[in-house]
């Protein structure tokens, strides 16, 4: 496992990511969340679809809520798309806040138990214990095609590139 120091901030500080980084052209790495019904879901289980893996690290603050209502409203607009929004919180707080604001076109995972996502994908945050903030695309084939880590964990993601790239991959 690799860490890397410093692609990362959290409040202007410095943040380790560990885990294998992912880059564009790599077969993206299966991996299995738990879902709001507390059962397993496997990226596999997405094949011939677009996936996007919008990353965040926790649904109690405003930017991660933010990035959860914009993805799923990209998801909601397109057919053939997947959108698995995934952070280390617990089924019980996705559900709740899906739920609540009537988000039902992204498939939320948990990676709270074996962190398999934060691993196999490099997004891991060593001294927080949260995943960093980023968007990964993969195309149909199961190819990863666009990566972005957020530098700035409190900052958005770039949904234009994001939108950009996923209707070129439809």
């Amino acid at each position: 496992m690799s860490e890397r120091k410093g692609l990362v901030s959290f409040a202007g500080k410095p943040v380790t990511l560990t885990g294998t980084a992912v880059q564009v052209g790599d077969v993206a790495p299966d991996f299995t969340g738990t879902n709001q019904g507390l059962e397993p879901v496997a990226l596999s289980q997405f094949k011939d679809k677009v996936v996007v893996i919008a990353i965040y690290p926790s649904i109690d603050t405003g930017v991660c809520q933010k990035q959860n209502r914009k993805f799923n409203e990209i998801a909601s607009s397109m057919s053939d798309v997947a959108v698995l929004s995934v952070s280390l919180d617990l089924p019980f707080a996705q559900k709740r806040f899906c739920a609540a604001e009537g988000l039902d076109s992204i498939v939320t995972l948990s990676d709270y138990k074996e962190r398999e996502f934060g691993n196999k994908y490099g997004f891991l945050i060593k001294e927080l214990a949260l995943l960093a903030r980023g968007t990964v695309i993969i195309d149909k084939k199961g190819v990863i095609q666009w990566v972005e880590i957020v530098p700035e964990i409190t900052s958005e993601p770039d949904y234009e590139t994001a939108l950009e790239k996923i209707k070129s991959l439809q």
